[in-house]
């Protein structure tokens, strides 16, 4: 379900711009496409969503949109990605999460447990390794806090921060059910190709990670 998970940024695609992202992220076989822009208005965001959803709909793959729930409501969006000072947001009993999956960034096995206590339907873990691509992303939290989370919660867990196609079959032997990408898709020449190279990797490494759990 949330295998490759390809979050969308202007400023390190080439010029691509998000839906031409979310487009060739799709054809290349992205699991989930989220949103993800810290410089447009509520409006142009807006137009921006429902034309990713159009492009997620076609293809049947998850659309998520980054920090603004009235956004994700509004373009009809499966899910809505949140970071931990956005938690209060979070109400188990509110009918509008009901109706949106719900992603939390978490950083530790404290933030992890909170985020599925809180009613979270997955995990966002990381950085796991150093990266550049977010600028608050934090100091690396390594594979060893991976695995611990990953015997902590019972909801998915994505990993992201530094997720390369050398890097990712280690991710997934240490619990993670996905990576989330940003510049190992959005920033390639070849989108479409990339995305298409990591959905194998991860593909495979999913199901030898299963095998060695029997």
């Amino acid at each position: 379900m949330y295998e490759l998970y390809v979050i969308t940024d202007e400023d390190l695609s080439n010029g691509l711009s998000h839906a031409e992202i979310a487009r060739l992220a799709c054809e290349g076989g992205a699991d989930v496409i989220q949103l993800r822009d810290k410089h447009m208005g509520k409006e142009e965001l807006l137009a921006v969503a429902k034309d990713i959803r159009k492009i997620t709909d076609s293809h049947d793959v998850l659309f998520f949109v980054n920090d603004h729930l009235d956004v994700a409501i509004e373009s009809h969006a499966d899910g809505v990605h949140l970071g931990q000072s956005d938690l209060e947001l979070m109400d188990p009993f509110d009918i509008v999460f009901k109706e949106l999956l719900i992603g939390i960034s978490v950083s530790s096995p404290y933030e992890a447990f909170a985020a599925e206590m809180s009613g979270a339907d997955y995990i966002g873990l990381g950085p796991v390794f150093e990266t550049s691509s977010k600028d608050d992303a934090g100091s690396a939290v390594g594979l060893a806090s991976l695995r611990e989370i990953s015997d902590l919660v019972n909801i998915p867990i994505v990993a992201i921060g530094g997720i390369t196609k050398e890097n990712i079959p280690s991710v997934i032997a240490a619990g993670a059910d996905g990576v989330a990408v940003i510049s190992a898709v959005v920033s390639q020449k070849d989108v479409r190709g990339a995305a298409k190279e990591l959905k194998g990797i991860v593909d495979g490494a999913v199901i030898k990670a299963s095998e060695g759990r029997r």
